[in-house]
């Protein structure tokens, strides 16, 4: 299983800044940020699923662009794939005829260019030789991370989505065997803490302290970092203590498990 990093930033603004999207074999999208609009159209046409951590703007930027693209180029309809809230929430505010058109009835209902698929935390959709499962999450509004697992291999990576201090996420972890990489935010540099907190995302002091309950030793990746603040954030989690260090991640990285 191969996992191209698209983008992985909290903003946008040049040297490579691009929003959440991970894409996984080339056919499955982990969340829709800006990083997708670097794809050729081929390789847009050639997604058949897209799974959404939560309904925020900055995962979920490129995907009525997308679909608008290459709908025209494809045999099948894009599945994208959300838990009943944030399926409902873009329904409501973005596939809805104000925003952009409801590309899950046109051209035809019959033959649509995008179809809708519900899934719950702990419910695993398998797709060939993948399986993906969501994982719980703590935001703002209501979000998820998923686990993805090789199942030749065995082997798992798991993506935390945008998320603020939460227990079931570890206990969740820490039952997943061969777990090879974690991806997981830092949003904020320790001085935005308590904003950190308010808006339910992580800093460098809360990550290395959740980090703590995590039993395995996979790789550690950081994502979503503000781009005005990344350097500090990379010293800070560079300067902390903790079995796992952490690295920042970078757009363009591969990850296989």
């Amino acid at each position: 299983m191969r996992v191209e990093i698209l983008g992985c930033s909290g903003g946008i603004g040049g040297n490579g800044m691009r929003t959440t999207s991970l894409l996984v074999d080339g056919d499955i999208l982990i969340d829709a940020g800006t990083g997708v609009g670097d794809l050729s159209l081929q390789r847009l046409a050639a997604i058949d699923h897209v799974f959404i951590t939560h309904a925020h703007l900055d995962h979920i930027a490129c995907l009525p662009l997308m679909i608008d693209s290459v709908g025209d180029m494809r045999s099948t309809p894009l599945t994208m794939h959300a838990t009943p809230e944030t399926l409902e929430i873009i329904r409501k505010h973005i596939f809805n005829w104000h925003i952009w058109p409801d590309f899950s009835v046109i051209p035809t209902p019959e033959q649509a260019f995008l179809r809708f698929a519900t899934i719950e935390p702990g419910q695993t959709v398998r797709i060939g030789q993948r399986s993906i499962t969501p994982l719980p999450a703590a935001h703002t509004v209501p979000a998820v991370g998923y686990h993805l697992r090789n199942d030749v291999s065995g082997a798992s990576l798991a993506f935390t989505g945008d998320t603020s201090t939460c227990p079931p996420l570890w206990s969740a972890l820490n039952q997943i065997g061969q777990l090879r990489h974690l991806i997981i935010e830092a949003a904020f540099a320790n001085g935005e803490r308590e904003l950190a907190l308010l808006s339910k995302h992580l800093c460098p002091s809360l990550l290395l302290d959740e980090l703590q309950q995590l039993q395995s030793r996979p790789e550690v990746w950081v994502t979503h970092a503000k781009p005005g603040q990344l350097q500090q954030i990379a010293d800070e989690i560079a300067a902390g203590s903790g079995p796992h260090r952490p690295r920042m991640l970078e757009s363009g990285s591969i990850l296989e498990c």
